[in-house]
């Protein structure tokens, strides 16, 4: 040990580093087990966004085993005592980055209600963020977003107590927004521009623009054209159907919990921007 002293030279973070890591109390965070499933879940969500614009289904099975890890990173650092505020970070990262690439695509697929999606972003984003930087603010950096009184919010108690209510709550607004992203490749009902008939392109839904010619679209797999030959893979619509009607009333209460978080976060950074005025004696009184 003095051996490893005198090599660090008096620099007492190396000298400490080094004997964690001889009486082995060092842990290295970034490959706890959650944290591990966590960049599975960002590789899963990487490559659902690949095929999201061409393959529906594969996009699909992709994004939701993705959501579906977002409960067993919980588990596992609950199971193997190894919660970590950066394991909370990347959960909460994951999840918000995820849900708004979704949420372009759909603006892109139903640009009529574009600004309804980029209104969903932006609550999401914001509530989430002035949630968390109001408890870190706040409540202390020890302190969970999860851990929230109820003479603050009862609604939001509620949310974040109950592990099982969280799950059914992000689970079922994910569900309704992956049904809506089928349905823009199977109901011509909400895509007008989806072919009828696939052996016959110019046979198309009464409205909807000219449908060019297959040896005039384009050569990139990627262009506005292969995608409406994509979304021509006609796929019943019907289970994404009645997945989205189920999910309406969840999602729509958990845009509402969004409102609320945001309100109830903002309202607590003004009660800690009027304590701070106070006690600096603000504002000061004018000769």
């Amino acid at each position: 040990m003095a051996t490893v002293q005198k090599q660090a030279n008096g620099n007492g973070a190396a000298v400490r580093l080094t004997q964690l890591e001889q009486e082995g109390e060092y842990e290295n965070i970034f490959l706890f087990i959650p944290n591990l499933i966590g960049y599975s879940r960002v590789v899963l969500a990487l490559a659902s966004l690949y095929y999201m614009p061409l393959h529906p289904r594969t996009c699909s099975i992709l994004y939701s085993v993705s959501c579906l890890l977002d409960a067993l990173d919980g588990y596992a650092a609950r199971k193997y005592e190894q919660s970590t505020k950066f394991g909370a970070v990347l959960d909460m990262v994951t999840d918000r980055c995820t849900t708004t690439c979704l949420l372009v695509f759909l603006a892109q697929a139903f640009p009529r209600w574009s600004i309804v999606f980029q209104g969903l972003i932006s609550l999401d984003l914001a509530s989430h963020y002035m949630h968390m930087y109001a408890t870190l603010s706040m409540g202390g950096s020890g302190q969970s977003h999860k851990n929230v009184d109820e003479s603050r919010s009862w609604l939001l108690k509620q949310y974040y107590s109950n592990n099982k209510v969280l799950f059914t709550f992000c689970a079922m607004n994910e569900i309704f927004f992956i049904a809506l992203y089928l349905l823009s490749f199977s109901s011509p009902l909400l895509s007008p521009t989806l072919f009828s008939d696939m052996n016959n392109p110019s046979s198309i839904q009464p409205g909807s623009p000219a449908a060019p010619k297959p040896s005039q679209f384009f050569a990139s797999p990627f262009s506005a054209a292969a995608m409406e030959m994509a979304r021509a893979n006609k796929m019943d619509s019907t289970v994404p159907w009645v997945l989205m009607l189920t999910c309406a009333p969840v999602m729509a209460l958990k845009q509402w919990i969004n409102v609320v978080q945001m309100v109830k976060a903002s309202q607590w950074l003004a009660e800690g921007d009027r304590e701070m005025r106070r006690k600096a004696g603000l504002p000061k009184k004018s000769q």
